[in-house]
């Protein structure tokens, strides 16, 4: 690749999405190419380059999940053993869901865990055990198994589950079996460790107003399994090579067997909104079919940061965004559809949009109310369409510039029940699909969470 170029292009898009910062890595042909631009923080204007940190958010998923392989290869778990059988402390409102869900579920999110259950328990060493005691009165989004709904309360788990097996800090289990074996010399959990490097801080604000840094840095440390890893683009294109090189780290030591790795790609359950990451969930890894070719990788949001990191296996290519602010999903359209059409012949599906003629369909069955532990949805009809209100409770709300958003749906499939909607100042369409159980519950998929009917 060429690195000037990769490096135009980045700013020229990051400047027409109002992000403030990005970095992007990209592995082709062996070689890996980086890039940088803008920002990482409006206030001080510390330039971006490639060695500066940025949060990963949710990919940090995929690093617990390899974690829990590794140690399961080691024999210290098993898979489809139930959590309590490792953490008999660990409990949920549902007594059913405390003595079956297994760490399988726990990977595939697919417990039905209400999963956006934020609690901070402090700074300390022990934040995810007091974590774990929080869980007593969580429901359940859905019945053990039945669908799939992204829970980060379960990688919280998974992270006092590695702790429980290791003797060590989630923190430190990480470093010793993921970080430093692979020579990730770019990555950290903590932000004492964070102010050693270059480090971003999140931009938020409301559409149409330019980002501006966040009131807070990062997220509390007992969401650390499920989302806490700063690290530079390198070092996460770091990570992919070693799952693309089926376990084996650079130096020629093997990690993880070729079986684990391969096992991690495999599709644990559909998801009900197949259009707005991937069609299927495997262990940790988000699976896409695009083009009917497999790609597998994952997204991740914190405080006005998101980062994005898909691999295409059969042409050996990965890319790695992260960004700071403004418009990243957008970002990501645009850089991820050029670069795979040129690297790896690939087209990224193109996400549904308003179809030329209206669908008609029968909207009165998904008016209603839906609620989980951090968002209450409120479904509407005015004039002939669908209007979702969204509110966001729970700790994480104050922190939000708008914590109540309010979107127009318009429908695409009546019979898939597919809706699309746009937010302000947005240019990617988001889907919205109502789906129903075996049971005869009522959900609502968005944001890759079923939210479930409740009036």
């Amino acid at each position: 690749m060429d690195a000037l170029r990769l490096s135009e292009r980045l700013s020229e898009l990051a400047r027409r999405h109002e992000v403030p910062g990005a970095s992007i890595a990209v592995l082709a042909g062996g070689a890996v190419t980086e890039a940088a631009c803008g920002t990482l923080n409006r206030a001080t204007g510390v330039e971006a380059t490639t060695d500066s940190l940025f949060q990963i958010g949710s990919i940090t998923k995929v690093y617990t999940a390899t974690v829990v392989m590794r140690l399961a290869e080691r024999g210290d778990l098993a898979l489809d053993e139930p959590v309590v059988s490792y953490l008999p402390e660990f409990a949920v409102a549902d007594p059913d869901t405390t003595k079956q869900v297994t760490v399988r579920h726990l990977l595939a999110h697919t417990s039905g865990i209400d999963g956006d259950h934020f609690a901070d328990t402090g700074r300390g060493d022990d934040c995810l055990e007091r974590y774990v005691e929080t869980l007593a009165e969580v429901r359940q989004n859905h019945a053990l198994g039945a669908t799939m709904s992204y829970c980060n309360a379960g990688y919280a788990v998974l992270g006092r589950l590695i702790e429980r097996v290791t003797g060590k800090t989630w923190d430190a289990a990480l470093a010793e079996l993921l970080i430093e074996p692979l020579g990730l010399t770019h990555t950290v959990t903590l932000p004492e460790e964070a102010l050693r490097f270059r480090a971003a801080i999140g931009h938020v604000g409301k559409p149409g107003e330019e980002p501006q840094p966040a009131p807070i840095w990062g997220l509390m440390r007992s969401a650390g399994p499920a989302g806490l890893i700063c690290a530079r683009a390198a070092d996460v294109i770091g990570f992919a090579r070693m799952h693309l090189d089926a376990g084996v780290a650079p130096d020629g030591a093997r990690l993880l067997e070729a079986e684990s790795v391969a096992a991690m790609q495999q599709p644990q359950v559909a998801v009900p909104d197949r259009w707005t990451l991937g069609d299927h969930w495997g262990l940790g890894w988000i699976l896409f079919n695009w083009a009917g070719r497999p790609v597998y990788g994952h997204d991740g949001n914190t405080i006005g940061q998101s980062a994005f990191l898909r691999i295409v296996p059969d042409a050996n290519i990965a890319i790695a965004l992260l960004t700071n602010g403004g418009r990243p999903g957008d970002l990501y359209q645009d850089i991820y559809r050029e670069l795979l059409g040129e690297l790896a012949d690939l087209e990224i599906p193109r996400r549904p949009e308003p179809p030329a003629e209206p669908v008609e369909t029968d909207l009165s069955r998904y008016v209603g109310r839906y609620e989980r532990a951090a968002a209450l949805i409120e479904v509407t009809e005015r004039d002939g369409r669908l209007e979702l209100t969204v509110t966001s409770t729970g700790p994480l709300a104050d922190l939000m510039p708008e914590p109540v958003q309010r979107l127009t749906l318009t429908a695409v499939d009546a019979t898939e029940h597919l809706f699309v909607t746009r937010p302000e100042g947005a240019e990617t369409w988001m889907p919205v699909v109502f789906f129903a159980l075996p049971d005869g519950g009522r959900y609502v998929h968005f944001g890759a969470r079923a939210t479930a009917k409740v009036g």
